[in-house]
């Protein structure tokens, strides 16, 4: 099956197949964990080396990012601020003490591309989080990101056929 990456078209498709998509979340999670794991695992190795994702951003343009402490450090030294100038300008703190950068679209988004890349932080680096165990526990976040990005529509459309759904 070749490969979609046209943005429009996949959020076309997402549109059509937003009941099949509903129905295809049941029946993943009549399956076994670890067959599905393993399945996902493998089609996003083969998977995501074929598309560039600084073509896309779309992540960058809809995640609420997650960051560390160790990465608050890392980047305020990559822009040469010091910790409280960084969380002035990008940082917000949850109730709850978790950091997150403070606007969606990213502030590091330029044009499709991001702009620290080689000190993108965990989250990002991470995303769509298909290389991790537990696919059919996070159907939900992982469908929500079904129509914007290349990589997860691409898998999980793959998904459906190895699958024979």
């Amino acid at each position: 099956m070749p490969l979609i990456t046209d943005l429009v078209k996949i959020k076309q498709i997402a549109e059509e197949k937003e009941v099949e998509n509903d129905h295809f979340q049941s029946f993943l999670k009549l399956q076994n964990e670890q067959k599905i794991d393993s399945l996902t695992q493998e089609l996003n190795e083969l998977i995501t080396p074929k598309i560039d994702c600084t073509k896309c951003g779309n992540c960058c343009k809809s995640l609420m990012i997650h960051i560390t402490s160790e990465e608050t450090v890392e980047l305020a030294d990559q822009l040469n601020l010091t910790q409280d100038q960084l969380k002035d300008q990008f940082i917000e703190q949850s109730e709850q003490g978790q950091m997150i950068l403070n606007t969606i679209p990213c502030h590091f988004l330029k044009n499709t591309s991001c702009s620290i890349y080689e000190h993108r932080f965990t989250e990002c680096r991470e995303f769509p989080h298909l290389h991790k165990p537990h696919f059919i526990r996070r159907l939900f976040s992982t469908m929500r990101y079904y129509e914007i990005c290349p990589i997860i529509f691409n898998v999980v459309e793959q998904l459906k056929i190895e699958l024979s759904y």
